[in-house]
């Protein structure tokens, strides 16, 4: 059987296409499922983080309550000062006022409980036998207790503060419970974070057990073997994936709390966090069909091409013995001519594939919802620029109460609010600027060439500027923003960009709507 030389190049040619078109779709694939990935895992490190820092301040808030609390109740348990009806008023005030204890106790030096709140607990007069209230009565300090079962069986957090007198007499302390299977605090602090995609936030103690769930058969339970849970153990933050206990691969981000030994996990199922990818190829497969049909058509023609010229050589070839054909010979054009017409044909049908290629590379590098840069672009260019021993300073910001806008107005209006803010980052950024969301409601400026306080004068632009402009929303937003200089504030990119983290923290925490920069 011989085989046409217009099938063989229009076999080869096809072939070529196909694997280019195979190489390109599984590299764009791998990159756009690693993007995701480190994007969700970024995400869900910074919520962690989040939350344990509003955890952590408010245990230590807690503390300094029962504190200030214990000082006037000391006056009220001496001698002639002895008020039962005061300790009863400052119980009951702790329990309603703070909204933070499921209930509330003081307890005098021999353990006997002086008054309660609320007072159907009847236990005024008994002695406190629980085992966090043993323990804060032999340690005399304050004192974050791990859960324990109480006498009536529930599952609780006892936080306690020693009550001395002004010669530094201890007289018995003062604390309230948290029943963790219960409505309490930490259902507040923590909020709603279980979605239909599979995503939740969970805490366990320093013993691996689960104080905090969604599913609150889940509290108690050991989760120690975990992987992440034994990070947590070992007073670790940062990031996973991981089959957990109920052996679903998860992308996670933990958060120790310094204060009472905790770790909080944000996770969500990988399959869920990739499904996009998937849909995308799909997508880029459909839509290439149509080109490939239109590149088979004209690779079918140049072959033609191709092969006619030198079948009429092999004609004339063949009769040559019998008739001179040199003449007619030539008269065909040489294949170089036709050897370029398919080179022009493969080199369209590879900037095809190509245009593809790099389109998935922009989409590994661009923020889909804003059209920012994304972190990996930031951590490219910080890269470079320090390599290249270029100056610049960092503006880290985010939108002031976002949670606030997503539950308002909706989800859709949020993404509408962080696209307004990522133009108006635009609009006061330069040309060799670069705007990036850093995940979440938090975005980046990197300010080329530009101070601290070239920053921080920036940055007060674009806050007046977020400010003074009518969001998509209809409300007035708010940002905040910390800012550092490298690398005048910091030499190495982690401790610029942790700088910068803590400035924003102390714009948050000291009301708001304001940059924070500061000179080193």
């Amino acid at each position: 059987m011989k085989l046409s030389l217009k099938y063989l190049i229009l076999s080869a040619a096809l072939l070529s296409m196909i694997f280019t078109l195979f190489s390109s779709i599984s590299s764009g694939y791998r990159i756009s499922q690693q993007t995701l990935i480190e994007n969700t895992l970024e995400t869900n490190r910074v919520y962690a983080q989040k939350l344990a820092n509003t955890t952590d301040v408010f245990f230590n808030m807690t503390l300094q309550t029962l504190e200030l609390s214990s000082k006037d109740i000391s006056s009220y348990m001496k001698g002639d000062h002895y008020s039962k009806t005061k300790l009863l008023q400052e119980a009951d005030r702790l329990k309603k006022q703070t909204n933070t204890f499921n209930s509330v106790v003081i307890v005098a030096a021999d353990g006997e409980i002086l008054a309660t709140s609320p007072q159907t607990l009847d236990v005024v007069g008994k002695l406190l036998d629980s085992t966090g209230g043993q323990e804060a009565l032999k340690g005399k300090r304050p004192l974050i207790s791990k859960p324990y079962l109480s006498i009536t069986g529930r599952l609780i957090i006892f936080i306690s503060h020693p009550i001395v007198d002004e010669d530094g007499e201890y007289l018995g302390l003062v604390g309230g419970s948290l029943y963790l299977k219960e409505a309490n605090i930490l259902n507040m602090i923590l909020g709603e974070h279980f979605y239909n995609d599979g995503s939740y936030v969970y805490v366990v103690d320093e013993d691996g057990r689960i104080i905090y769930h969604q599913m609150p058969n889940r509290i108690n339970e050991l989760v120690s073997h975990n992987p992440v849970v034994r990070k947590l153990m070992n007073k670790e933050s940062g990031v996973a994936r991981v089959l957990n206990t109920q052996g679903v691969d998860m992308l996670a981000g933990y958060a120790y709390v310094p204060s009472v030994g905790w770790g909080i996990v944000s996770q969500r199922p990988a399959a869920a966090s990739l499904a996009p990818t998937s849909d995308m190829m799909n997508g880029m497969i459909v839509k290439s069909i149509p080109y490939l049909l239109i590149s088979l058509i004209l690779l079918s023609y140049i072959s033609k091409l191709i092969a006619q010229p030198l079948q009429k050589l092999a004609h004339f070839t063949e009769s040559s013995t019998e008739n001179n054909q040199e003449n007619s010979m030539q008269k065909v054009s040489t294949w170089y001519y036709e050897a370029i017409q398919l080179k022009k044909a493969l080199t369209y049908s590879l900037g095809f594939f190509h245009d593809r290629v790099d389109y998935f590379t922009y989409q590994s590098k661009t923020d889909p919802l804003t059209k920012l840069a994304n972190r990996r672009t930031l951590d490219e260019q910080t890269q470079k620029w320090s390599e290249d021993g270029v100056a610049f300073s960092v503006i880290l910001l985010d939108v002031d109460h976002f949670k606030r806008v997503n539950d308002t107005y909706g989800h859709s209006k949020g993404d509408e609010v962080l696209i307004f803010l990522a133009q108006k980052m635009k609009e006061v950024s330069r040309e060799k600027d670069i705007c990036c969301r850093y995940g979440g409601e938090e975005f980046v400026l990197l300010l080329h060439d530009r101070s601290g306080a070239e920053a921080y004068q920036v940055a007060e632009k674009l806050r007046m500027l977020v400010e003074s402009t009518v969001s998509p929303c209809g409300d007035t937003i708010t940002i905040s923003a910390g800012i550092a200089a490298y690398p005048a504030s910091a030499t190495h990119l982690a401790h610029l960009f942790e700088l910068a983290d803590q400035y924003l923290y102390e714009a948050k925490n000291t009301g708001r709507n304001k940059s924070v920069f500061k000179q080193p």
